[in-house]
Order: C-alpha cells, then structure tokens, then sequence
C-alpha cells in the first residue's frame, strides 16, 4: 500500500527485495536469507546515499535493512511497536536502537525497559474533537436518520470476509430493531457486497468500498464493530465510541487478539471471536447500542487510553536520540 500513498503523498520511496519469514515450512523461507542480505546492502546503500540524522522503523520485515544499515553506519535509531504484542522484527532489532515507542503497557517483557517510551500510536488529528456539529454533518453525508441508532462497521480497507458475511447474515435483524448501518466492506468485497443488499432499504445501509471521511463516520457512529489492528484501536481511543472488536486470525503471533485483550482487560470493548463473529456481532451491536448505560461505560474506559499527542512525543523521541 505504501508504494501507491507515499508517492501520492508527493514523497519519494524505494523499495528493497525483503518479506515476512514464515513460522512454518515453505518454499518461501528458501529465498529469505538471500533477501535479507540483498535488502541489507541495498539499505546500507539508500542511507550512506541520504545521510540521515536518524532513522525510525515502524516494525514490521519493510523496516528491518534499514534499521540493521543504520546500526552498522552508528546513525541513531528509534523504533515503534504499534502492537501490545512486539513482532519478530522490532524485538531483533530492539537490542540496536536508542529508544522503542510503545503503545501499551507492559512491554518491558519484549524489550528493556530504560528504553521504552511510552507514546501511543500516531493516528490522524480530525479525529479528536468530534462535536456535535460533525455528528451532524455526518448524518447527511451518509444521509442518515437522526432518529435511528447508527452501527459502524469497519473492515479495512481491504476487507474482511468474516465481518462482511457477518453484516450480510443479520442485517434483517438491524432493520428490525430500528437501526441503520455505515459498512466499510473493503476494495475486495464492495461489488459482491452491493449485490447482496439489492433487496435491502437503502436509507438503512450505506455500503461504501472506502471511507475517507473516518471523522465524520466516528461522529455519527453510536457503536463500533472493527478488526483490532493498532492503529484503527488508537483511533477509535480517540473517538471515544463503544467498540466490539473482532480479531483477524490470519495475522502474526494473533496479535490482533492480544491486542483487543488489552482492551477488554481495562473494559475499554467488546471482544467477539472471528469464529463467532457470523452469529453474534450485530447480536452484541444491537444489545450495546441500546444500553445507554453500558455504551457510556465503554467510552470513559476507552478515552482513558487514548493517546492525543502520540505523533508529537515519537518526533521528539528521535530528536532526542540525536542529541
């Protein structure tokens, strides 16, 4: 995704020959060690060529040449594990940098703990302040009833086929309740999910392939169904919404599970299982969008953890390791 949004975003990127190691026998891991060691020198080349002040990875197998060029050329180096569980790549890698941003408590078991600072996820700014006015300017561009309770149901911008068969399997019990729904169904599954709702009310569910306007889709949104990536957690934080969280299992380590555990544990949200998610996740939407009391509850714990300022304290993070 990177390769398409940076140079839209008007920057310059390079790619390097690398790919995730896979924690089981493939064909695949044959080539890894051949390009880790192309991806090395290609870094060691792309740094010596750019001259940074320092460097900060992401996590991830993208981040990890470039980290190890930049030990191996003593430029500072900073990490951030978005993640409450710390992948493969950041905790090798922890050992060569100044500083390791983290975004949950705890993660002094993944790394040492006179390195941790703890920042949070940087995520979008429009997010924070979601007024009431932007609640309502929500409404009419998704052209939603202000009478009706509004389920939010986000699968990535690729989709999730677990949590859009899910929509599709209860939406008639949503209609019934009086409730309408915006639905994120993802770039994969958006024609196919359009076919499916021909037979539905419109006014009742706005499917849309992607949502650009995530402020104003958090504004008009009484309940939240996501996947649990770090990043849509630390926004949704921000948003301060009464959230189910469904796991995607075909991540690393499940770290998407330890990450809504980290949540449920504070209850911050809901966690519903991938395998469950077809029978029960518009059944927990709906019991929680008309429990006022509960859904309050929810958005006190969630804002507790939200992180406002995330961005700012990694950028002085690396500043620091220069100095």
């Amino acid at each position: 995704m990177e390769m398409i949004k940076v140079p839209e975003a008007g920057y310059k990127i390079k790619g390097l020959w690398i790919s995730g190691f896979q924690r089981r026998v493939t064909i695949h891991n044959i080539l890894f060690p051949f390009k880790v060691v192309v991806s090395f020198i290609a870094a060691l080349r792309l740094v010596k060529k750019f001259k940074p002040d320092a460097v900060i990875g992401f996590g991830g197998y993208a981040s990890g040449p470039i980290l190890m060029a930049a030990s191996k050329l003593n430029i500072p180096a900073v990490i951030q594990e978005q993640n409450s569980h710390a992948g493969l790549a950041n905790r090798k890698l922890s050992g060569k940098v100044k500083h390791v941003c983290v975004a949950y408590d705890g993660m002094d078991k993944f790394f040492d703990k006179d390195k941790i600072v703890f920042t949070g996820n940087p995520v979008r700014s429009d997010i924070i302040d979601l007024t009431a006015d932007k609640r309502e300017r929500g409404q009419k561009f998704f052209k939603l009833s202000p009478e009706r309770k509004t389920i939010l149901v986000l699968g990535g911008s690729l989709g999730a086929r677990t949590i859009n068969d899910a929509v599709i399997n209860m939406l008639d019990l949503v209609i019934k309740e009086g409730m309408q729904v915006v639905w994120q169904t993802g770039k994969f599954y958006y024609d196919e999910m359009r076919n499916k709702l021909a037979s539905y009310p419109q006014e009742l569910v706005r499917a849309v392939e992607f949502i650009s306007e995530m402020d104003e889709a958090y504004a008009c949104a009484d309940v939240v169904i996501s996947r649990a990536g770090a990043l849509s957690i630390s926004e949704i934080c921000l948003a301060k919404k009464p959230l189910i969280l469904v796991p995607s299992p075909n991540v690393v380590e499940d770290h998407q599970t330890k990450n809504a555990k980290a949540l449920v544990d504070q209850d911050a949200a809901i966690l519903v299982e991938d395998n469950q998610a077809r029978l029960l996740m518009l059944k927990e939407a709906i019991v929680l969008a008309k429990d006022d009391i509960r859904c309050k509850k929810l958005s006190e714990n969630i804002a507790k953890m939200a992180k406002p300022n995330a961005a700012k304290e990694i950028v002085d993070t690396m500043i620091s390791s220069i100095r």
